[in-house]
């Protein structure tokens, strides 16, 4: 998958990257994506045993979706050590996805199993399901809207109140369809998402879809490279500190990163 980000960019030639990519409107369609580096600012544990799926933050912790059958559960987790202060087990026989706030709620997906649960934000009480069509991914909110991804280079936006699909876009780099999109974070205007088996993570403008940036974190992925170690996947914004977090699964790291212009 990162070969497939990289020939996209290269199809259009080297350019420098700038500070910010242009403001979230229609005017990005066919905007080259710009590339960009990071910076650790802080390290902190991870569950080495957590298959990440899901990852936001919300009042002063990292909350966390895992996956894996008979392993699936929603956890809210402190910062500083890692150690996970409340938990609520998924059904043995799903496999966990995504997951974002919404209210007094936390909405999950599953993969495979067309299944969506609300808990209740926080007693982890499980208060309700939903149904939907295909792959669950990776979820995210605009304040507004529930964002999804299944998977596919397609972002859906769904009511929150419904759940219910009311548009999508389709996620394309310098024009080259971007399938594969996972976890899913909302940033200033802009959905940031892991790519499937990518040591990227790609800035989206949500109202035309195309990719603005590319973020390489190859060197993350290097230093959690281990016969127990997976795949980049997890981004959480703290908005109140503008701090970004990432991490990958089964990672026992997670970081928090500021990002750079590309060398």
């Amino acid at each position: 998958m990162r070969v497939l980000i990289a020939f996209a960019l290269l199809a259009t030639g080297c350019q420098a990257a700038p500070s910010q990519p242009k403001s979230t409107t229609a005017a990005t369609l066919g905007q080259v994506a710009q590339r960009y580096s990071y910076r650790v600012v802080n390290t902190y544990p991870h569950d080495p045993g957590a298959f990440t799926q899901g990852l936001f933050w919300l009042d002063g912790h990292l909350y966390e979706t895992t996956g894996q059958e008979g392993a699936s559960n929603l956890r809210r987790v402190n910062l500083e050590d890692g150690r996970v202060l409340q938990q609520a087990d998924m059904p043995a026989n799903v496999f966990g996805e995504g997951s974002t706030p919404w209210g007094d709620q936390i909405l999950s997906i599953t993969w495979q199993n067309g299944i969506g649960y609300r808990w209740n934000r926080q007693t982890f009480q499980q208060v309700g399901t939903w149904r939907y069509e295909g792959e669950g991914w990776g979820l995210a909110n605009n304040g507004r809207e529930i964002i999804m991804s299944d998977g596919s280079e397609t972002l859906k936006f769904l009511n929150p109140d419904t759940l219910q699909e009311v548009r999508r876009v389709r996620v394309t780099v310098n024009g080259q369809p971007l399938p594969r999109l996972n976890e899913l974070e909302y940033i200033k205007g802009e959905v940031w998402a892991n790519v499937w088996n990518a040591s990227e993570i790609v800035r989206i403008d949500p109202a035309t879809g195309n990719v603005t940036g590319v973020i390489d974190l190859s060197g993350l992925v290097r230093e959690n490279r281990g016969p127990n170690q997976d795949v980049l996947n997890g981004i959480a914004y703290d908005a109140e500190r503008d701090r970004i977090f990432v991490t990958g699964k089964y990672w026992p790291r997670l970081y928090e990163i500021a990002i750079t212009p590309a060398n």
